[in-house]
């Protein structure tokens, strides 16, 4: 199943590319009492893992994310497990006049029936927070 959420954004590329890359900026970037904690040594780049905690409706959620994939400026891919689901992010930064256009591609990849019909369930609410955390994202780089 897949989602799509795209933003331009009156901020530089190397700005925006920053925020979605970087675990520790991302969370400022997203409210909600967000935390990063690093599973490895390197804080940046392909083969890094993170550990990020976020507070949905007034419960802790956490995810271990690594990167995949790190082209600086250009995009960055973030792959977590959830329940046996694997959830594959790709931020993808593009310049656009004097601002960027910042695309968030999202996939999950259940192969069980049950998780596949959870998918559908969940459908709306994924696409609805990927939507706010987008708006937060640009708000962010905007100030």
């Amino acid at each position: 199943m897949r989602w799509i959420s795209e933003r331009t954004i009156e901020a530089t590329p190397d700005h925006v590319f920053r925020t979605v890359a970087d675990p520790e900026e991302f969370q400022k970037a997203i409210p909600d009492g967000s935390t990063v904690e690093y599973l490895t040594p390197n804080h940046s780049g392909v083969g890094m893992k993170f550990r990020s905690t976020r507070v949905n409706k007034g419960k802790p959620a956490t995810f271990e994310q690594e990167i995949t994939e790190f082209v600086p400026g250009q995009r960055v891919r973030m792959i977590n497990v959830t329940h046996g689901t694997p959830w594959d992010s790709l931020f993808s930064v593009r310049p656009d006049g004097s601002g960027t256009v910042l695309t968030l591609t999202m996939d999950a990849l259940p192969d069980r029936l049950f998780a596949k019909v959870m998918m559908r369930l969940i459908r709306g609410m994924v696409q609805k927070a990927l939507e706010k955390d987008m708006d937060s994202v640009k708000a962010y780089c905007e100030q």
